[in-house]
């Protein structure tokens, strides 16, 4: 049987946590005189004087019905990597413990690891993009914590086959984490209504991609109410700032919108995969779920170049291993993709 308190570090089970003055007052006052905030207001926007929200209610409760998973198993971080971060504060022994990731994916789980010394272990995907379960197995030992899975992954774009997902899930007593922040372009379901079914796992979502609000920084964790304690009992008080929360607040209110940008990326990235493969340079476009493509190039450094030479900016991937000579293209407005086809046309003169 899987039990949260297993896994949790022993320092982290006596901590006592930083008890914010807002931690402490809860319902509705008049005057607040607690947290030595300045009463006479802000310069910019009055109420900013005051500290936010800590645990984000608001927030949460929108994000709730949007989502269908109770406040109570949510985490609202500083940009996903924030999350990333303090599931090995959390759960990772430094010098002790290990994680498993599946490359090539996203680079945060490893420079995260590097950073609290914690040995990171890899389980290279196969040539088809999914994971290697033979390889994956032989390689948790007693003190493997946490295995990392991106899907939709990045930077391949594919998603992971569901089954595989499952047998991890199934099979490991440590935390399972699906990173889906790109979730929302990819027609496979969301692993969040499997929650209740997994008590190791974690889902982590962001605000980044197709909501558009890279800038903001607000990352999402979902998992069992423990795990959400853990996180609650060792993030900075105020992690999220009053005006990320009330912009979030306010974005919320236009699910319709955002599925109009979804609907329009889609289409487009459906639209570049053909035409990219028509030109001579592009030996293979790969199938993404993603807002972007991974596209192997004849010389993919030479192109990277020509398109910078341009003001055009790709991702160059090609000395990532498994995906040598690929350029990681984001999918841009109908008007980006079509000067990015047109310098690409260029480059052929």
């Amino acid at each position: 049987m899987f039990n949260v308190q297993d896994l949790v570090r022993e320092n982290i089970k006596h901590l006592v946590p930083y008890s914010s003055a807002r931690d402490e007052f809860k319902g509705e006052a008049r005057i607040f005189l607690d947290a030595n905030e300045n009463s006479l207001g802000s310069p910019l926007i009055k109420w900013y004087n005051r500290y936010p929200d800590p645990l984000q209610w608001k927030l949460k409760e929108k994000l709730s019905l949007i989502k269908g998973v109770s406040p109570e198993h949510i985490f609202l971080g500083n940009g996903s990597d924030e999350c990333i971060d303090l599931l090995y504060r959390g759960f990772c022994n430094p010098g002790k413990d290990n994680v498993i990731i599946c490359t090539p994916t996203y680079g945060m789980y490893e420079i995260c690891a590097q950073i609290n010394d914690i040995q990171v272990k890899k389980a290279p995907i196969l040539e088809n993009f999914q994971l290697d379960l033979i390889h994956l197995e032989n390689l948790v030992d007693e003190n493997t914590r946490i295995i990392w899975l991106c899907s939709p992954n990045n930077p391949t774009g594919n998603s992971l086959d569901r089954p595989d997902v499952e047998m991890v899930l199934n099979n490991f007593n440590g935390l399972v984490v699906i990173d889906e922040a790109y979730i929302n372009f990819s027609r496979h379901r969301s692993f969040l209504q499997e929650l209740a079914d997994y008590p190791n796992l974690v889902v982590l979502q962001t605000l980044s991609k197709a909501w558009g609000l890279a800038g903001l920084r607000l990352g999402m964790a979902f998992a069992s109410e423990e795990i959400i304690h853990v996180y609650n009992k060792i993030k900075p008080p105020y992690n999220i700032n009053q005006a990320t929360q009330d912009l979030a607040l306010e974005a919320l209110d236009q699910v319709d919108q955002v599925n109009e940008m979804i609907r329009i990326l889609v289409a487009e990235r459906d639209m570049l995969v053909p035409k990219l493969k028509e030109l001579p340079m592009v030996v293979e476009v790969y199938p993404s779920d993603a807002n972007f493509l991974l596209v192997k190039m004849k010389d993919a450094r030479a192109v990277y170049e020509f398109l910078l030479r341009k003001a055009i900016v790709v991702r160059d991937r090609s000395k990532v291993s498994l995906i040598e000579g690929c350029l990681r293209i984001t999918v841009g407005t109908p008007p980006e993709n079509e000067e990015l086809l047109l310098a690409l046309k260029e480059f052929l003169l």
